[in-house]
């Protein structure tokens, strides 16, 4: 929980940003649901612990008021629960974020912004969007003026595989990336995974930021009994979650599908898509919309409220996540919390979220993900039962846990000890770069350059704890 109030305390002025323009959001993203969890953590907190600001046009800063703040989250969780896309609270989101966003045109909280930076106290400025993380002037403009810069990255995917991007964003995350590694006092991320591909951009300073691995907590229903029940089900079904584009491997399960309907006809299981379309999906597009043997096999359910999203996945016989890539995994940890099994990818952040619980399949193999699918649909399936035994071990991740290990890092970065030498740090490193004597970003690797988890801690499968130096130097094996 955050920190006592007091005169000296640490005080967080947390980026709400992204929230401002949500109200145009049929259903939330996962950095949505991020930044609406922070937000709602520290409105429970005293006024006197955090503030909220958004980002003006040209990259300024300036207060909400936090009776604003509080009212848009509490429309925004109602519109994306009610799934009424021209429903009232949409409406009423709409026009509180266009309200923030007048605000901020006008300049209105720019005076309390400077009032708030002048008063002495330990502040630290968390920005868990990545908005606007590729314009460094502004950030560095709240470091000169005392702030802590804490952000949150939840992936380098547009790094790591520029392929599965839109055009320019490997880019812009390369810049995302360089403002963190120049001016963070800490970072957290929501994986072990995400910290080892961030690491080797971490060196360009001769203090570079700690490291926080902190597990993004899921909000969902308790597990029902549905997915037991659909074990004896006449018309098995799965379901694929999330934005239809090409890192998702939407294609693998297609073509799986199209040959289910050759060899098994209207015998062969159904397969559910949950999601918006995303980019880069043409061909995806295509054979959802032209290939008459998928009619009545695979149905494109499009984007549906949590509350649907629940009981769609409690019926199925699994959760099918072929993903190329991820930085968490948020779809699988939302299955497992409800009692539905997953065959899943064998990538590192899965394994962290999902322990020993799910099936893990090369997303290239389409021969084990078709073997995997009959067993599953079987009523009598070996393979499922197991993983629901195996389940009773799994622990969702929870918010209270992630903010526990948010609030020692904060404390931590607004030290004044360790703010004096993270500035000079920076001020180094923004002279080599200056000097075109920086590190190259890719340079460096991840295991045995220096530096330990301190106070880490596995559960549900994931590495916690502060990365001192940018490196893990020890890993610890995936529980359930």
């Amino acid at each position: 929980m955050p920190a006592e109030s007091r005169s000296d305390g640490l005080h967080v002025i947390l980026d709400v940003s992204r929230l401002l323009g949500c109200g145009r959001k049929r259903t939330p993203s996962g950095i949505d649901r991020v930044e609406l969890a922070y937000a709602r953590h520290w409105l429970a907190a005293d006024p006197e612990q955090c503030s909220f600001v958004g980002q003006e046009l040209h990259g300024g800063f300036a207060l909400l008021p936090r009776k604003l703040v509080a009212e848009l989250v509490d429309t925004l969780a109602e519109a994306w629960s009610s799934g009424l896309a021209n429903g009232p609270a949409f409406r009423r989101a709409a026009r509180l974020g266009a309200l923030g966003r007048w605000r901020l045109l006008l300049g209105l909280g720019r005076g309390d912004l400077g009032r708030l930076l002048a008063s002495g106290r330990r502040l630290a400025y968390l920005l868990v969007s990545h908005q606007a993380l590729d314009r460094s002037g502004p950030i560095e403009a709240l470091r000169r003026a005392g702030c802590a810069f804490v952000p949150l990255i939840h992936d380098l995917i547009p790094v790591t595989h520029p392929e599965y991007a839109r055009p320019g964003q490997a880019e812009k995350h390369l810049r995302r990336i360089g403002t963190t590694a120049a001016l963070a006092d800490g970072v957290i991320v929501n994986s072990a995974a995400t910290a080892e591909a961030l690491a080797p951009h971490l060196g360009g300073r001769a203090m570079p930021p700690p490291v926080l691995v902190a597990p993004l907590g899921i909000d969902t229903a308790p597990r029902g009994q549905s997915s037991t029940q659909s074990s004896t089900g006449t018309d098995p079904y799965f379901v694929a979650l999330g934005t239809i584009e090409p890192r998702k491997n939407h294609l693998l399960l297609l073509h799986l599908w199209r040959e289910l309907a050759r060899t098994h006809g209207a015998a062969a299981p159904r397969l559910l898509i949950i999601g918006k379309r995303g980019w880069e999906n043409e061909n995806i597009v295509d054979i959802l919309e032209r290939c008459t043997a998928l009619r009545g096999l695979v149905q494109e359910v499009g984007q549906l409220p949590d509350r649907m999203v629940a009981e769609m996945l409690q019926g199925a016989r699994g959760l099918l996540f072929p993903s190329f890539a991820e930085g968490y995994g948020l779809p699988l940890a939302e299955a497992l919390a409800a009692g539905v099994p997953a065959i899943c990818s064998d990538l590192p952040a899965l394994r962290e979220v999902g322990g020993e619980v799910p099936d893990y399949l090369d997303p290239l193999d389409g021969a084990a993900w078709r073997e995997a699918v009959l067993d599953y649909a079987s009523p009598a399936s070996p393979a499922r039962a197991a993983q629901m035994a195996r389940m009773a071990q799994w622990q969702a991740p929870a918010w209270a846990d992630h903010f526990q290990l948010v609030d020692g890092l904060l404390e931590d970065v607004t030290n004044p000890a360790r703010r004096h030498g993270a500035r000079e740090g920076a001020r180094e490193a923004a002279r080599e770069a200056a000097r075109g004597t920086a590190p190259a970003l890719a340079g460096r690797g991840w295991a045995g350059q220096g530096g330990m988890v301190q106070g880490g801690r596995v559960q549900a499968g994931v590495v916690q704890g502060v990365v001192q130096g940018g490196v893990v130097a020890a890993r610890a094996q995936a529980m359930p």
